[in-house]
């Protein structure tokens, strides 16, 4: 063959192959964060849907109907791309040891004599040091591989120390929940066979009130203990008690080699306090976590100039994940002082750029912004309004706003947190779409809500950074796959119009090995084709943006057999300026639901003097029935605005002024009402509203 000619055939045919791949690339300019559209050849595979592509679940039959994200449509990712060879936890802070080895990681404020300073800083290289000792130590003290460690205290540098000694020596971490109280702390010791605890003082009395209790614990490390004040226990009871700096300095005598763990091996098992009975223990692998934060990280870059301030509990999944993530960046951890009522001053001080919080912090943020300016006078709120106005168009028409505004208005209440946020994040339950907004132009950068749980080592889901739209929480990780299952008993189908909708199901490297000694309730909850069914009700927005719309696990029958799902209604009412917290509750007995509201004091002390009514204390006034029907006015209004079906009306209506809280057993520890717990607390309250309703309506 002529050369000339075979290379003009060459270039013909890779003109073509470029243009094959050309073809599935969005041109420049146009969606620039989504990398692949649908065209004939792509469309054998897989519908594009702006942030997610659908497949259907049989490649040769079924509905298209599982979406994954369009950042990694064919391939569900388990590893970070640009370091396929981190598979556990271990490799992760090795790296970053390595990488970061002289950058800050760990910061507190609290000195030694227990006073509150400047914040001091331990590096990526001395926290790894501190890993080596504390791993040889347990080793030394005959602690074997794949044996369970307590940690019993709330966030403090030493908590990831101990936790990057779990990796490194392949034993499996277990927060023990300092909110779930010393009875549950006694289950999940003797459930998973804890060995060690590392405690603080405050915690160590607590443990030794029930030592007889925990058969399986031989060693009890006292974290921010003297060694002088440490009290001996008796030989009898088998079960030694030492300094966290004793154990440091017993490992640095005798150091031990790592035991590195596989990336299936277990990680840690997080107990979930769940709404009725004992806890659950999530049996979460090193490769469940790696595969959470690396699909997360296609989104979301964090580099080591950041700094993430620490004060959602380490016990919790949101948390865990977040230091997973700031590791691999190389993210300068600081703490906070142990206080929430604190927490803003502790911003100040450390000035961080990534801030991670839940809707209930957000809302007070708000509600505070809100407040000081409403009393700052005509001019300032005029000022406020005309900056606020003027961002919110140009950042929902996508331009740049006018500097001018941070100038004048919001870099003072960007000084609140710090002045340096660049990323705000909410997850855990739902944000109002209005604060989200309000978020986003008060303190500018990337604000976005995600979705996930436990048993999916965290991020089902996250807002895309570009993404302008509010009311929703985003694509799929890419690191799992979505499907929506019909729920027919509560009219949900992947019919409906004009979106489909059903329950949450999730399947990917993420979602959990189970639950620990608990095959029933795992069976109950992964599905044999390997789907985690979450109890959740979700439809798809246009754009492939994943909405949550309800709750299935708490749904109940009224007399008259209709379905009620009453997380969905109190989430309703909690838009009520009188609404504080809410409980709904109806049964299979009665026809109508009623109401036991936590009222907003202030709120309500300004409407009786609104309406010039005299009371003696807060109870006669949540007693008075004119307070009672006002509350119930503006509820039911709330309803008619959010199209609550007639049945989903709360009919009567009992005013409380004591908050529902984790001291008085009505909360969990993510703040979720224990139904049951309510049900019991209310009892009297609760058939005295029916009693109510039955006199004036026999029909209700």
């Amino acid at each position: 063959m002529d050369s000339n000619l075979g290379v003009l055939m060459d270039s013909s045919a890779a003109r073509r192959r470029l243009q094959a791949i050309q073809d599935h690339l969005v041109p420049d300019g146009d969606f620039s964060s989504f990398q692949l559209r649908l065209n004939v050849t792509a469309g054998e595979f897989f519908n594009g849907d702006g942030y997610s592509v659908v497949l259907p679940e049989k490649l040769q039959t079924g509905k298209w109907n599982v979406y994954r994200s369009a950042r990694s449509p064919l391939k569900l990712v388990d590893r970070f791309p640009d370091h396929p060879e981190i598979g556990t936890l271990h490799d992760n802070f090795v790296r970053s040891v390595d990488v970061y080895r002289d950058y800050k990681y760990l910061g507190t404020r609290i000195r030694c004599d227990g006073t509150v300073g400047e914040y001091k800083w331990m590096t990526y290289g001395e926290a790894g040091t501190a890993r080596t000792a504390l791993g040889s130590g347990l080793v030394n003290h005959g602690i074997s591989k794949g044996s369970c460690i307590g940690l019993y205290f709330i966030n403090r540098p030493e908590w990831l120390v101990v936790d990057h000694a779990c990796s490194a020596y392949s034993y499996i971490s277990v927060p023990l929940y300092d909110t779930l109280g010393p009875d549950a702390v006694q289950f999940i010791v003797n459930h998973a066979h804890v060995q060690v605890i590392f405690c603080v003082p405050q915690t160590l009395n607590s443990l030794l009130s029930f030592l007889s209790e925990i058969p399986s614990v031989r060693l009890i490390v006292v974290v921010g203990g003297v060694d002088d004040q440490i009290p001996s226990l008796p030989s009898s009871t088998g079960v030694q008690i030492l300094t966290y700096a004793s154990l440091l300095s017993q490992g640095s005598n005798n150091i031990q080699p790592f035991c590195p763990p596989k990336p299936d091996d277990i990680a840690t098992i997080c107990y979930t306090s769940g709404t009725t009975g004992t806890p659950k223990g999530v049996i979460l692998s090193h490769g469940n976590l790696i595969a959470s934060v690396a699909g997360c990280s296609l989104a979301l870059k964090f580099y080591p100039s950041d700094v993430y301030i620490s004060y959602l509990p380490l016990a919790h999944i949101y948390e865990r994940a977040n230091q997973v993530s700031s590791v691999y960046f190389g993210v300068a951890v600081g703490f906070y002082q142990g206080d929430n009522m604190k927490l803003m001053d502790d911003m100040i001080a450390l000035r961080p750029t990534i801030f991670c919080s839940v809707p209930r912090l957000y809302n007070r943020i708000y509600a505070g912004i809100i407040n000081a300016v409403k009393t700052s006078g005509v001019l300032k709120e005029r000022l406020f309004n005309a900056a606020y106005n003027s961002k919110k168009q140009a950042i929902m028409n996508g331009k740049s706003p006018s500097p001018i505004w941070d100038k004048l208005v919001f870099n003072k209440i960007k000084a609140k947190i710090g002045g340096r946020v660049r990323v705000l994040a909410s997850g855990a339950s739902p944000l109002s779409p209005d604060i989200l907004e309000f978020l986003k132009i008060c303190f500018g950068g990337i604000v976005f809500e995600g979705y996930g749980m436990t048993e999916t080592s965290c991020v089902i889901s996250a807002m895309d950074p570009d993404d302008t739209l509010c009311g929703h929480v985003g694509a799929p990780n890419p690191a799992c796959e979505i499907k929506l299952v019909d729920v027919p008993e509560m009219n949900y189908t992947s019919d409906d119009q004009p979106y489909s909708r059903g329950e949450i199901c999730i399947r990917g490297p993420l979602v959990f090995k189970g639950y620990f000694k608990d095959e029933v309730q795992t069976r109950e909850t992964v599905d044999e084709d390997g789907w985690l069914h979450t109890g959740d009700i979700g439809l798809w927005l246009p754009g492939g943006r994943l909405k949550i719309i309800d709750r299935k696990k708490n749904i109940f029958k009224l007399a008259q057999g209709e379905y009620i799902a009453p997380e969905k209604i109190e989430n309703v009412y909690a838009k009520c300026k009188f609404v504080a917290q809410c409980f709904v509750y109806g049964d299979s007995f009665n026809s109508s639901l009623v109401a036991v509201v936590s009222v907003d004091l202030e709120t309500l002390k300004s409407w009786a003097s609104s309406e010039g009514i005299k009371y003696n204390d807060l109870a006669e006034l949540c007693n008075d029935p004119r307070a009672r029907a006002a509350v119930l006015a503006d509820m039911d209004a709330v309803g008619r605005e959010a199209q609550l079906r007639g049945f989903e009306f709360a009919k009567a209506v009992t005013l409380v002024h004591e908050p529902f809280t984790l001291e008085n057993g009505l909360l969990t520890p993510t703040f979720k009402i224990k139904r049951p717990q309510a049900k019991e607390y209310f009892a009297n309250i609760i058939s005295n509203m029916y009693a109510e309703l039955a006199s004036s309506d026999p029909s209700s």
